[in-house]
């Protein structure tokens, strides 16, 4: 037998087709909730009214300032209209979640989470602030929200090309499980049940946008992928995408899309149980093959430089990455094979090849 730690993470999950317009306000009544703050970008702002329909009483006051990587003064901003109020509704994608917890970890005030992205934030405690173009994170058991509404139907409005990298960054969480600091058996079973959905669903959501039955693979596959980031917490893919998205304020799914193939190739050998079963899930005998054929079959551009970053950028961040690289990453993490890894990910070329 193994011997492990599990923390399991307190919290409560409604799934399903149509429940958040059907069963939202059964989930605010549950804090007794009077005056909420509504945190939904200008995008949602109209999805967000609409569901709050049936206690728009109660909505005190919203916040629609959602910028990407929460930037300090978004924070701010946020924390200032929540004096006064009771609860942190938040309605939309990871960064929308992101606001929510910034709030949150100030105030302490309970969040319930309508995700209409496929992020996965909505069940971690763990957020991050931008700040002077550098992004720390934290975890705190106060940004946790208490309750998640997941609604497929939600989801369905996502722009193809969001979803699938919405998609793939939920993919990231799954692989990334496998070796993060705090892995353990059952973390790793949840990331390979979601890399089992995120397949099924993501090919399917890019043929069909309309599809509701591919749409609840993917949030579920979702849901899983971001429940086993949560118990392992974060490794050395996280780092690189986090240190690149405050430094250059990239998109942050198109990001972790990107980067994600060169630091499963930068892992795999030195990993061998999870390439395993990560090849698995994938339903291909070489999981870095495998995850590049699906990236080229749903479009994610093919290296960062499609994402305008210029080419001297691992010349910015490789000492901050090396800093924040995991010591037990289960290759070690040099600045030479870092620098490869980050030359290979911006020119997009192929990752089995170009890492050493």
């Amino acid at each position: 037998m193994t011997a492990f730690t599990y923390d399991a993470l307190p919290g409560r999950v409604v799934f399903g087709p149509g429940v958040a317009r059907t069963g939202l306000l059964n989930e605010v009544d549950a804090f007794g909730a009077t005056r909420i703050l509504l945190v939904a970008a200008d995008s949602e702002t109209d999805l967000a009214r609409e569901l709050c329909a049936p206690f728009a009483d109660r909505i005190a006051a919203t916040f629609s300032g959602v910028r990407p990587h929460v930037p300090v003064e978004v924070a701010e901003s946020a924390r200032a209209m929540a004096v006064g109020t009771d609860l942190v509704l938040c309605v939309g994608g990871g960064s929308t979640t992101g606001t929510a917890k910034a709030v949150a970890l100030t105030t302490g005030l309970p969040i319930v989470a309508v995700p209409t992205t496929y992020a996965g934030s909505e069940v971690t405690p763990v957020w991050g602030l931008t700040e002077e173009n550098r992004k720390r994170t934290g975890t705190d058991s106060r940004v946790l929200p208490r309750t998640v509404v997941y609604d497929p139907e939600l989801t369905l409005t996502l722009p193809v090309d969001l979803s699938v990298a919405s998609g793939l960054n939920a993919m990231a969480h799954c692989v990334e499980a496998f070796w993060a600091p705090r892995r353990n058996p059952v973390s790793s079973a949840v990331a390979e049940d979601g890399i089992r959905h995120l397949t099924a669903g993501l090919p399917a959501v890019a043929a069909d946008a309309g599809d509701l039955d591919a749409r609840t693979e993917l949030l579920l596959g979702a849901y899983l992928a971001g429940s086993a980031f949560a118990v392992a917490g974060s490794g050395l893919h996280h780092k690189i995408c986090h240190v690149l998205g405050g430094a250059f304020d990239l998109p942050h799914a198109q990001t972790h899309a990107i980067v994600l193939p060169y630091v499963l190739a930068f892992n795999a050998a030195a990993a061998p149980e999870a390439e395993s079963r990560i090849a698995s899930a994938l339903g291909s005998a070489d999981p870095v093959e495998g995850l590049r054929r699906l990236g080229e079959k749903l479009g994610v551009p093919a290296g960062l430089r499609e994402l305008g970053l210029r080419e001297d950028y691992a010349d910015v961040v490789l000492e901050d990455i090396l800093a924040l690289a995991p010591a037990d990453n289960p290759r070690p993490v040099t600045a030479d094979a870092l620098g490869a890894l980050l030359r290979a990910a911006w020119a997009g070329t192929d990752p089995a090849k170009e890492i050493p």
